[in-house]
């Protein structure tokens, strides 16, 4: 497992140019495939498969790939590699696009969600106990304050005038205080895991509901047109292409797709149309880009509640994981897309629109 294996047989033309330059820029790194993979924590097995072709990387390892490669070499690669590996990646996902590529792609995200549910309940538990043992203390503080304050009221008494506050009253206090801070401190962050780990619950919820629907495309419900319309889909790109690419697969669907390629043309169309179920939005744009529109939209009471799915070429990380997350996005799809999976989100969501519009008829 240490050395590259040949090329797999019956590979498509795409495939074969993609492994082709996968290895290239492996081989540049002079590691092995197993040192390599285990540096990043990869089963070497799939990792030698992605480098003979005869199985489509997710983006995100050619991302890797790059950087490992910039780190090693001490250089940046340039952009013209990163396009002529992206085009190249692009021609084999078109190639070789399957719902079995679309499910793998799905199962790692939501690996990656329940990963982050995981360690938020992890974390949460040791806030909880942190912030339980914080408030146990200022009970006891309480107990022995309100019996010193009881001692030095007697001595009062017995001596007939005011006794001096006694110095370890004021420590007492000065503690509870510093302690009542950790408790709103410790009750924010513990909130913040909380709601962490209920939107990677959510996440995880609806990545199960794509999964279901890649694996099962019929199995999802078709309104009759005249009784119940299907719903929008706002696509928001400022490439042509990239917007004629989602468009071809999306169309399939009989959904109405409303195109656009901007920011702002994507709040002009919010104000003019009604109903959409999903925008789909590139997230790097000119001007605006897609974290800035989508804040823009979720201050929108009328749009807010529109789920937004971010289409990044940047890889799915969890930096800009976290910020689409923050600025209003649910999911996230990389580029080169997959149609399949495209089309199960969409489908999934379009699904959740019309459950909700049965049970929350308009009036």
């Amino acid at each position: 497992m240490g050395e590259l294996r040949p090329l797999g047989q019956d590979l498509t033309r795409e495939s074969r140019a993609l492994a082709e330059a996968l290895r290239e820029l492996f081989e540049g790194l002079e590691v092995s495939v197993r040192r390599y993979a285990a540096r990043h924590q990869r089963d070497p097995g799939t990792f030698s498969r992605y480098l003979n072709g005869t199985r489509l990387p997710p983006w995100p390892v050619v991302m890797d790939l790059f950087a490992d490669l910039a780190e090693h070499r001490g250089t940046t690669v340039t952009a013209e590699t990163i396009e002529f590996v992206r085009e190249l990646y692009g021609s084999a996902v078109d190639a070789n696009s399957s719902p079995k590529h679309a499910a793998q792609i799905i199962e790692q995200q939501l690996a990656d969600a329940d990963r982050v549910s995981r360690r938020s309940s992890v974390r949460g538990d040791v806030l909880g106990d942190a912030l339980l043992d914080r408030k146990h203390r200022i009970a006891d503080l309480g107990v022995r304050l309100n019996q010193m304050e009881a001692t030095l009221k007697a001595e009062r008494e017995r001596a007939g005038q005011l006794a001096a506050a006694h110095p370890d009253v004021s420590e007492l206090l000065g503690e509870r205080d510093a302690l009542r801070q950790e408790v709103a401190r410790l009750g924010r962050e513990l909130q913040a895991a909380q709601e962490q780990r209920a939107d990677a619950e959510a996440r995880c919820d609806l990545l199960e509901r794509q999964l279901e629907a890649v694996e099962h495309p019929a199995a999802l419900p078709q309104p009759a047109p005249q009784l119940m319309p299907m719903p929008k889909v706002l696509v928001v790109d400022d490439q042509p292409d990239n917007l004629l690419a989602m468009t071809a697969v999306l169309e399939t669907l009989d959904q109405e797709l409303v195109t656009v390629s901007s920011g702002r043309e994507a709040l002009k169309a919010l104000l003019h149309h009604d109903d959409f179920a999903v925008i789909i939005m590139d997230v790097q744009m000119p001007e605006m880009d897609g974290y800035e529109t989508a804040a823009h939209i979720k201050r929108r009471p009328r749009n807010r509640d529109v789920p937004i799915i971010f289409l990044t070429a940047m890889g799915v990380d969890p930096e800009h994981t976290a910020r689409g997350y923050a600025a209003g996005a649910v999911d996230y799809i990389s580029k080169p897309f997959d149609p399949w999976a495209l089309r199960a989100k969409v489908a999934v969501f379009t699904e959740i629109h019309l459950e909700r519009r049965v049970s929350h008829p308009a009036p």
